[in-house]
């Protein structure tokens, strides 16, 4: 793996970080924080980037940039605190989908994949449960269940029989009451392919959660920074230095995790393992904490509209378990580990 900065990415990332700057965020303490989706604010800038093209291979359209490219887009987008409208779109494209707007439901039940239950019928199953959503306006939901015991996606529009949802609260669920599919539904498996589209996904995720992680931090860090109480700079008391210094370490750990998975996947397939697994778990943990020390080192202004350190909270809380409750994922990094010790020994 080459350490030293890429051009590339450099360049995108000041770009990416002048489009999204240019979006206002959502300041106000209720509501939703973010709109994801085919009308989140943030599809503009991704569109004017053409960043639907930098994971596809080379050919009509693709720029072959690998899933580094698409890793370093999510991190910037949860950095900003906006939405992810590149993630669904991202998904769809490795399992070969299309449709004018894609959203994926069920995925915070991972790896069990119980929120929706596919119930066997004569021509088919029948799905029932409640999941959330990214964007309920989206005209097809790629939603996460498990039909004859497998994980799998499907594909289900937004119009089909006893499909509804609801807005109201955030995040926003998709509701299915005995909704038919057939086995031309199902888009692709939930497998732990090394290279497959869930570890794909799951890089992205860590990444976005990186960025909501990093984000928290510089704020918290500037606002410290000019904060000034008991005649000295909040930045210069230990008892709020020291954490944010463990955050910061954190935050630089978590970042080799992830896009060291990143290349992995793109450079060195056969040696990826579980390196997904480890940077969402990673990230998971590190966006809880990180946020939540940065928003202690801030004290009571950490709830503000004009300090805004509360859409990061609740980004962390509401994304912290999609793809994989960290616990889970720690403990099938765990069993791995101890499947490769059997063999090592055998």
């Amino acid at each position: 793996m080459d350490l030293t900065p890429d051009p590339l990415a450099l360049q995108l990332r000041k770009a990416l970080r002048a489009g999204l700057a240019g979006i206002p965020a959502r300041i106000e303490p209720h509501g939703a924080p973010v709109t994801d989706g085919a009308c989140s604010p943030t599809r503009a800038v991704l569109d004017a980037l053409e960043a639907a093209d930098f994971e596809r291979p080379a050919g009509p359209g693709g720029l072959c940039l690998g899933l580094s490219a698409g890793v370093l887009v999510s991190e910037e987008l949860g950095h900003a605190a906006r939405g992810n409208s590149y993630r669904a779109d991202a998904f769809a494209a490795d399992l070969g989908v299309s449709a004018p707007s894609v959203a994926l439901a069920g995925l915070e039940a991972l790896p069990v994949g119980n929120g929706v239950i596919a119930t066997p019928r004569a021509d088919g199953w029948e799905l029932t449960g409640t999941a959330t959503i990214d964007d309920p306006s989206a005209d097809l939901f790629l939603v996460a269940t498990r039909v004859d015991g497998d994980p799998v996606l499907v594909a289900v529009e937004r119009g089909a029989d006893g499909v509804s949802t609801q807005d109201t609260s955030w995040p926003p669920v998709v509701r299915f009451e005995t909704t038919p599919i057939v086995a031309a539904d199902v888009a692709g498996a939930l497998d732990d392919a090394p290279t497959g589209p869930l570890a794909r996904a799951r890089l992205r995720q860590a990444a976005y959660l990186l960025g909501i992680a990093d984000g928290a931090h510089r704020m918290a860090v500037e606002y410290v920074g000019l904060r000034r109480q008991f005649g000295t700079r909040l930045r210069d008391l230990p008892a709020v230095s020291f954490p944010l210094a463990r955050a910061m370490v954190a935050v630089r750990a978590t970042r080799a995790a992830v896009h060291r998975g990143a290349w992995l996947v793109d450079s060195e397939p056969d040696a990826v393992g579980t390196a997904p697994l480890v940077a969402l778990a990673m990230a998971s943990e590190t966006a809880r904490d990180v946020v939540r020390l940065s928003m202690q080192s801030c004290g009571v202004r950490a709830m503000t509209s004009e300090l805004g350190l509360h859409r990061y909270f609740r980004l962390a809380a509401s994304e912290s378990t999609r793809y994989g409750d960290p616990s889970a994922l720690w403990r099938m990094v765990g069993a791995d580990r101890v499947r490769a010790a059997r063999r090592a020994t055998a």
